[in-house]
């Protein structure tokens, strides 16, 4: 059993979505059958239930990406194949409105979580192909606003300096997080699949998201969105 997923492999489906909070965590249950917790040990919240009769766990990563990359490592001697993190972010890019999707195709790794599991080595954290793509064919088939392409992993929300927005959405990166980097690389190294969605919640550098009646609703559209990505990944 690992130190922190106090679980047991058969308790755990071989697809797991990764949100940082668990409420929302929660919340996906919510939609499953015959939900039940396999872990609440720290405040890492899991369930695991069916899906349109696909067997489908969530599990709490918490914030950043040291927690992330604690949590993708247990979930690999658990034996889970898939993860996809659920999360919100900042967007950057200027097409990206609060309310929208971002479909992370990489990661640009400037958290130091990445840094120490490559030892300084130049990286480039990527999505798997096939994830991205259930994802996407997702969100078009439900017909939400959604973009796909690179996004930044970043570890102090408040540190982002000024300028940064507009840097690196000159360089091609759609949004701001504080996981996905960490995510793709353990999954590289550990033999998983990844992929990451997001919610944008505000720009990136600004401190003030949606009103939880706008937030909520986006936050839904992202969940179903990875819901249907996942059974068409089981399938």
């Amino acid at each position: 059993m690992p130190i922190h997923i106090r679980a047991e492999s058969g308790d755990i489906a071989p697809i797991v979505l990764l949100p940082g909070d668990p409420g929302r965590a929660k919340r996906v249950a919510e939609r499953l059958q015959d939900a039940h917790c396999y872990n609440e040990f720290r405040g890492l919240a899991g369930y695991t239930g069916v899906y349109k009769g696909h067997a489908i766990s969530v599990q709490t990563t918490g914030m950043g990406a040291p927690s992330a990359a604690i949590v993708v490592e247990e979930l690999a001697m658990l034996g889970v194949k898939t993860v996809i993190r659920i999360g919100t972010c900042g967007g950057v890019g200027t097409d990206v409105r609060p309310g929208d999707l971002v479909i992370a195709t990489a990661s640009c790794p400037l958290d130091g979580t990445t840094r120490q599991y490559l030892g300084g080595d130049s990286y480039a954290p990527a999505a798997s192909f096939r994830v991205v793509r259930a994802l996407v064919d997702a969100a078009a088939g439900a017909d939400v606003r959604h973009h796909a392409g690179l996004i930044a992993t970043e570890d102090a929300l408040y540190a982002v300096t000024p300028g940064w927005a507009e840097t690196w959405s000159a360089r091609g990166v759609l949004a701001q997080e504080m996981e996905a980097s960490a995510v793709f690389t353990v999954a590289a190294l550990r033999g998983l699949e990844a992929g990451c969605i997001l919610t944008a919640a505000n720009s990136a550098g600004q401190h003030e998201r949606l009103p939880d009646d706008e937030l909520l609703p986006a936050i839904d559209r992202m969940i179903d969105v990875a819901l249907e990505a996942a059974v068409t990944l089981g399938a």
